[in-house]
């Protein structure tokens, strides 16, 4: 059984003012969603897809992995732990709903 390392969008809020070289934050709702207001700097590869991105998202250091609420990310994370990926960080127990709560900034538009 694979072990994730899980953090709050508070944490994430906190690294994201600060990412380094080669972590980015992924956000797994639908390109709709994501469009309406996302993380800056955030990339978007909805849930369903990102068995499709693996070498993609195998090339950064570390993936912080999100979308709403946190069941879709578990799921996403789950699907790219179980093919091999090994730099993941889940947002678990919340996501964008979250961010949005807290009155941190969103982006709008797609990426």
């Amino acid at each position: 059984m694979v072990v994730m390392k899980n953090i709050t969008m508070q944490d994430l809020a906190a690294r994201a003012k600060n990412l380094q070289t080669g972590e980015v934050i992924l956000d797994v709702r639908s390109a709709e969603e994501f469009a309406a207001g996302h993380v800056s700097g955030a990339i978007n590869i909805p849930h369903d897809q990102v068995g499709a991105a693996v070498e993609r998202l195998r090339a950064y250091k570390t993936v912080y992995i999100h979308c709403h609420a946190g069941g879709r990310a578990g799921h996403a994370a789950s699907h790219l732990a179980q093919l091999g990926l090994t730099n993941l960080i889940c947002i678990s127990g919340g996501g964008m709903g979250d961010w949005v709560a807290a009155g941190l900034p969103t982006v709008q538009g797609a990426k």
